[in-house]
């Protein structure tokens, strides 16, 4: 049987157990569950990775559990400002975008970047003025908000005059994926850090730092410290010791995450998958929102890590 697989993740960093209740993540679960069928169920089909992650992402932007989309991440002003990437394994070809502020899905503004544009990134208004052009659905920004988010970015500001950290609360999602057809792709979105500057962009967004693909190698979609994993070009630096250094995917992941984000003081999440289907869900925070299915029988869905 043809080997194919999806992993997708929902941001890491949750500090305690406590940080949810037990309501809070059977609901996160079953969002997860429900992005993973979504993706699974286009691979299991015989469609396209590239269009698998952007399905398994869509389902946990239109969640209100995850720090993309509707739940996003409020910034110092109060406002919603979204990033989010898309990569084809098999062409190279990929899209981005920055600092929308009403764009009801910004992984499909990122997938209509790489489809429907000479072009790789777009931010802010200029890309809102492109999804409007592609008949993209536009929502206020007030459709973003959550209570709990307004809850972090307060508890966020009172940090910052205690003479605290500025920033808090960094999530992300996103998907990777190989298909029937030896295809890989990955998929990221984010709103950002809790509190950021206005303007502010992290690695989300950008390909080779928060995400990348290529096909015979890996395909890779990060989460965490935004400017650590810039810095690192860890999504790249994970498919180049892959491809060159000859690693394995969980070497590759590991070595990622623990000594190049470790050494800047950061922490972090990576998920990947190779050209054979193997899958690695890595983490140095205290948790991290992951899934995986394949075609072999793996099916999971976690927060922390195994007893």
């Amino acid at each position: 049987m043809t080997k194919f697989a999806l992993a997708i993740h929902g941001g890491c960093g949750v500090m305690a157990k406590l940080d949810l209740t037990e309501q809070e993540w059977q609901e996160a679960r079953r969002d997860l569950g429900r992005a993973l069928e979504a993706g699974y169920a286009i691979l299991a089909a015989g469609g396209k990775a590239i269009d698998a992650v952007q399905a398994a992402v869509v389902v946990m932007e239109d969640s209100p559990h995850f720090n993309a989309g509707h739940g996003a991440a409020l910034n110092e002003n109060g406002i919603h400002e979204l990033d989010a990437s898309i990569m084809d394994g098999r062409s190279l070809r990929a899209g981005a975008v920055a600092g929308v502020r009403h764009v009801k899905n910004p992984i499909e503004l990122a997938r209509l970047v790489m489809d429907k544009s000479p072009h790789v990134f777009l931010i802010g208004s200029g890309a809102e003025e492109f999804a409007l052009a592609q008949g993209l659905t536009l929502v206020p920004n007030e459709y973003f908000r959550t209570p709990e988010r307004e809850r972090q970015l307060e508890r966020a500001k009172q940090s910052e005059r205690a003479g605290g950290a500025k920033t808090s609360a960094t999530g992300t999602v996103g998907a990777v994926a190989l298909d029937r057809d030896g295809n890989l792709a990955a998929a990221t979105s984010t709103g950002g850090m809790t509190n950021k500057r206005h303007g502010r962009v992290g690695d989300s967004p950008i390909i080779g730092a928060g995400t990348y693909a290529r096909n015979g190698v890996c395909a890779v979609s990060a989460t965490g410290h935004g400017e650590a994993f810039i810095r690192a070009v860890a999504a790249y630096h994970v498919c180049l010791s892959v491809e060159q250094r000859g690693l394995t995917l969980e070497q590759a992941v590991r070595e990622v995450l623990h000594e190049r984000i470790g050494a800047l003081g950061a922490r972090g999440g990576i998920i990947a998958i190779d050209a054979r289907g193997n899958a690695v869900l890595e983490f140095t925070a205290e948790g991290m929102f992951r899934g995986c299915r394949d075609s072999r029988g793996r099916n999971e869905v976690a927060l922390f890590r195994d007893p």
